[in-house]
Formats: C-alpha cells, structure tokens, sequence
C-alpha cells in the first residue's frame, strides 16, 4: 500500500497541476447538466466531498466511496435550480458481501417550457416579438449509471461508474436547419454519451485524515448536428478529517464531531477551482453545515443542516442546502432523503 501511495500521489499531482494536461476554453463542453451535483449535505459543504462520499450518494461524488457501505441504501434529492429549471435524482447501493458493493443512479433534468423562435426574415427584424412563433419546445436531460466498488484493503477502496447520458434541446426530434445562404439540412437536436467515473479512497492512518481523488465524466466527444462537443471532464482531489471528535486532530469529543474538507477541482472548460467546506454534528443526529466555492462566476457561498435517526431498525436522514448566487440569479435549494435498510 505505501508503493501504490507513493506513485498514485506524484501522478494525481501532475494531472492536477499541469497547465498542459487540461484544457481551459470556457463554454466549450456539451451536457452542462453534469456539473449540476446533487445531494443536499455534499452541496451544503461547498462541494468538498470526494473524501465524505459514502454510501448510495457516493456515485455521484467518488464511487469509491460506495465499497464501505454496510446495508442497503436509497438517496433521493430534489433540486430547484436557476430559471425553473428542476432536477431530481435517484441512487441505490448494496454490499455484495465478499465481493464488494454496486450501486444504480438516475438523474433528471426539466428546464421547462420555451418560447419558439425563429431567426429567419421577416422574424430577424422584429424588436417587439423576435420570431415568436407562439409554439415552446421542452427541453430535457437524463442519466442513467451502475456503479462497482471493493475495499481492496483495510484504508483502499476504489470505484468505477459507467453513465449513459442523453440531452434533447428541442423536445428529442429532428428538425430541419436552412442556413443564411438558403441551404437545408436535416440535424438532430439531441446527444448521446457513454462516460465514466473512477474514484479512489485511502485512509492515512493519522487520526482521521482520508485523501481521495475522482475522474468524473471520461468520455468521447457528444455529437449535435455536424458538429462534435467534449463532456464536462474533470479531476477531483481532496483531503479531510475531524478537529472535533473522536481520535481528532484538535480535541477529542464523544458527543460532538466537526469536520472539514477541502477539494481542489479541475475541469477541462475552466480554470482550476477549489471547495472548502466543514461540517458540525451533535449527538450523531444534527448536522449544521457550511461551505465556500473559489474561483466561479456565480456560486460562492453554501450552508445547510440535516437531521439523521433511526427508525423500526431503518436508518433515515434529511439534508437540506442553500446556495447563494451572484448576477442576481436567485438562490439555489436542496432537498435529500435518506434511507438505509
């Protein structure tokens, strides 16, 4: 295990860091939904989540954290978004006894209804209905993954998600194009993708301090039309660990834990960002969160809190998070349920 560590960190760091190994266009991948993450307690924190991600929400995050799950466990989250648009997402996971753990995701995006444009004459100069047609069009996004995860040993796991992705743009149908020189064509209006994940996990042994890194969403180019997009590719590496709590770094509590996590994150439309994120716990059952994101254009500042009890041998949990964004776009609400059985 120290020579897996002792190459695997060298290696995460030359990914991470090197400003050749990623691309920084902004704006130039397809399937923006990716970036959207559910998971109301992982959103409260900042997105600092790749070491917290256990159980049936770490296949969104880390899917290694799905190897350490003990019974059977559904997530489920709500999310309101910018613009009405709504999100929902579904995961399950289950231990597979000697054999590791799997678990399934769905996720879906409404961005409800549009009004119907067109840019063609005599639409082009009309200032006070511009190409209204009176017709709307709905667009939407689904994905559907499997996950696998094993403890390799007592402090290594790793995971592996494979995701199919679908995005319509104009209600799923194929439409007709004319360009500005008058020429037709018959385009589709929406994307394909098969993309994956890979997580690792690794306890340090040092108190309660875990590293982890991810690679979400690998995969080829998605095709609309005649032309061809990247997915949202990015690399996720993080550290965490109790300063509150039971073998902490600070103070040793039973009753009371605080953590804090810290995530740097690469993806290969924007420059690199950071998460920082803590949580506090008490009695096991309230959770109070914060959490800060660095170098966006529009979100910045999260909190949050959960409430988590067992109930006829059925472990629940409620998380709900806020986000603040800027450019007067509104707030962002997150509602999760949690259920272990």
């Amino acid at each position: 295990m120290k020579k897996i560590t002792t190459y695997l960190l060298p290696f995460l760091a030359i990914l991470l860091f090197s400003p050749h190994a990623w691309s920084q266009k902004v704006g130039s991948t397809s399937m923006q939904f990716l970036k959207v993450m559910p998971c109301a307690r992982a959103t409260a924190m900042g997105d600092a989540y790749s070491v917290l991600a256990s159980g049936a929400e770490a296949v969104f995050w880390n899917p290694a954290g799905v190897a350490n799950i003990e019974k059977r466990e559904i997530s489920m989250t709500y999310l309101k978004w910018i613009f009405d648009t709504k999100q929902g997402a579904l995961s399950f996971a289950m231990p597979l006894a000697n054999f590791g753990a799997v678990g399934v995701q769905l996720q879906y995006v409404d961005f409800g209804e549009i009004p119907e444009a067109l840019w063609v004459s005599p639409y082009k100069d009309d200032i006070g209905t511009p190409g209204l047609t009176g017709n709307t069009f709905h667009p939407f996004t689904y994905l559907i993954g499997l996950t696998y995860a094993s403890q390799i040993t007592d402090k290594f796991s790793t995971g592996l998600s494979v995701k199919f992705a679908r995005e319509s743009l104009y209600d799923g149908a194929t439409v007709v194009a004319v360009s500005s020189s008058g020429d037709t064509s018959t385009v589709n209006t929406w994307g394909n993708g098969l993309i994956f994940d890979f997580g690792l996990n690794y306890n340090t042994g040092f108190r309660t301090v875990r590293i982890a890194a991810s690679m979400q969403n690998f995969g080829a180019n998605v095709r609309y039309a005649s032309e061809a997009s990247p997915v949202p590719m990015a690399l996720r590496v993080g550290i965490a660990g109790d300063l509150i709590g039971n073998n902490a770094l600070l103070v040793e509590s039973e009753e009371s834990r605080l953590g804090v996590a810290f995530d740097l994150f690469q993806p290969n439309d924007y420059a690199q960002q950071a998460h920082v994120g803590m949580e506090y716990v008490y009695a096991g059952s309230v959770a109070l969160r914060a959490g800060y994101k660095f170098n966006y254009d529009a979100d910045g500042f999260t909190a949050g809190f959960g409430f988590q009890q067992t109930v006829a041998q059925l472990k629940t949990s409620f998380d709900y998070s806020y986000g603040a964004l800027n450019y007067n776009l509104g707030n962002v609400h997150r509602i999760s349920l949690g259920v272990g059985f």
